[in-house]
Order: structure tokens, then sequence, then C-alpha cells
């Protein structure tokens, strides 16, 4: 059951999204726009409850519920951005507004970057560990009932680090502008 609501909930959030934008900018309804692509953090509260409801109905703790928690946090992390990249890219491509600017592709401005996007993945781990140890305390955090739980723990940090490390090398190597590129500026 939980694994069928958070597949509802990833393709409502996406048809939320496009309708959103879609009445936005090809109906010019704003207010209306506005209202569905707030319907959106709904969306996760129901899933929430769900999982909620799920586990003091008595069901064993599973790595449906994990994967629930898992999209919690990384909706938490990065819904927002994402509605704001395809709202920038719908509004240049529907409303003729300026095209946003894309990230940078060298130097500390990447790194820089690389970093911002780590700091969202950790966010999302740390939203969606904390998710887990609620839930684990809830079903009796001692209990071999809450492993699955605390194995989708394991999953979040070994993806915070592995990202880290992805993000560090940004830092570290950082990669050079083509030759003949003006040093300030990105190419287009």
């Amino acid at each position: 059951m939980v694994v069928a609501l958070v597949i509802t909930c990833e393709v409502a959030f996406w048809v939320l999204l496009c309708a959103g934008l879609a009445v936005r900018y090809l109906l010019g309804w704003r207010r209306t726009g506005l209202a569905l692509l707030l319907g959106e953090p709904v969306l996760e509260l129901v899933l929430l409850a769900a999982t909620a409801v799920d586990l003091h109905g008595g069901a064993r703790p599973s790595w449906e519920h994990g994967l629930a928690a898992v999209y919690l946090g990384f909706t938490v992390a990065y819904g927002r951005s994402t509605v704001r990249w395809l709202d920038g890219h719908a509004a240049h491509r529907l409303a003729g507004s300026p095209r946003p600017p894309k990230p940078p592709r060298h130097g500390r401005a990447r790194a820089r970057y690389e970093g911002w996007v780590w700091l969202r993945t950790l966010l999302a781990s740390a939203v969606a560990c904390a998710l887990l140890q609620l839930a684990a305390w809830y079903v009796g955090g001692g209990s071999t009932a809450a492993a699955p739980l605390r194995s989708w723990q394991w999953v979040c940090l070994r993806v915070a680090g592995v990202h880290g490390v992805i993000a560090l090398s940004y830092l570290l190597w950082p990669k050079k502008p083509p030759a003949g590129s003006p040093v300030g500026r990105e190419p287009r």
C-alpha cells in the first residue's frame, strides 16, 4: 500500500506541476496556477499521514515505510528548487521571459554550486533519517522490527557521504575553462 502511495504522490507531483505551469503561462491564470503549485506540499502531508496510520494500524515496518521517509526527505530538500527551475524554463518557453541562467561549469563557481547541491542532499538525508528515527521509536527502537528503518538510515548516510565526496572533488580538482575563453565568463 505504501509503495503505491509513494508512486501516486510522485505522479501527482508532476501532474500538479505541469498543470500549474500550463494554467499559469498558457492560460495566464497566475493565481490558479499558484494554487495548483501550492497543492504539492499537501501530497507529502498525505503520504506522511498514511504512513503513520499504516504503522499505527499494526503494520510491521518494512522497506516501503523507509522508502516513504526517504521520498519525503528528498521532496523537502529538492522540491522547491525543482519547481523553481521548471518555472523558470516554462516562463522562458511559454511567456517569453529571459532564459534562466545555467549553473557554472568551471572553477570555484562550479565548486560552490556543487557544495550547495550537496547541502540539499544533506538536508534530505537529515529529514529522512529523522523521520525514520521517529518511526523506529514509534514501533520500538530496540526491537528487530525497526531493522528495515535503520537500514534506510544507513542508505541515506551513504548517499550523503558519496555526494559529499563528489562535491569535494570539484573543489580539489576544479575543471578549467576551455582554452581561449574569457577568464571571468562562462561560454554559452
